[in-house]
């Protein structure tokens, strides 16, 4: 095969691999000012950004007098962790919560009604998905949840809900007895 042919054909090959290369988003390994041990020593990445699509790693409540304070800490570090990765909280897009402290659904559902106002603090609109998760424990000392969250950068600049508001739910109405036995 004449050489200017063969490296017709040698290009044609390598081309789709290139175009496939160029397609493959990036992935960044990124820690807030004061996270950068989680990677280096505990050997996990607090935010991985793949290409506008962010993943928080789980966050603890872990620091704060109260409840309140430690979910609020909670929440203000989310915030810097996604804007390490140049995302916003009306990025976010899925939140996982974990709490340790129910020990049944009625327990559960105290500590969660003491957790969403100040959830709504942060998402006051356009809330992400959520799924709250109860567990025997978290690894870090004391601390009451941990959360954990993806954004996709950008998402929020627009976001649209036309969710109609629930009606009231009404009472079945008794059945009479059947004439049968």
């Amino acid at each position: 095969m004449p050489h200017h042919i063969r490296n017709v054909v040698f290009a044609a090959l390598l081309f789709p691999v290139a175009a496939l290369a160029a397609d493959v988003p990036s992935r960044e390994h990124l820690a807030p000012a004061g996270w950068e041990g989680s990677y280096h020593e505990v050997h996990y990445t607090p935010v991985v950004k793949v290409g506008d699509m962010v993943i928080v790693s789980g966050i603890p409540a872990a620091r704060g007098e109260t409840y309140e304070a430690k979910v609020r800490w909670m929440f203000e570090q989310l915030r810097a962790h996604l804007a390490s990765a140049g995302a916003t909280m009306a990025d976010v897009v899925e939140l996982t919560s974990f709490h340790a402290t129910p020990r049944d659904t009625a327990q559960f559902r105290e500590e969660f009604a003491k957790l969403a106002p100040i959830h709504h603090e942060f998402f006051p609109d356009h809330y992400p998905a959520w799924t709250a998760v109860g567990t025997t424990a978290l690894l870090a000392k004391g601390a009451p949840v941990e959360l954990r969250a993806v954004a996709i950068i950008g998402s929020g600049k627009a976001p649209k809900a036309d969710i109609p508001k629930p009606q009231p739910r009404q009472e079945p109405k008794p059945q009479p007895a059947s004439a049968n036995p």
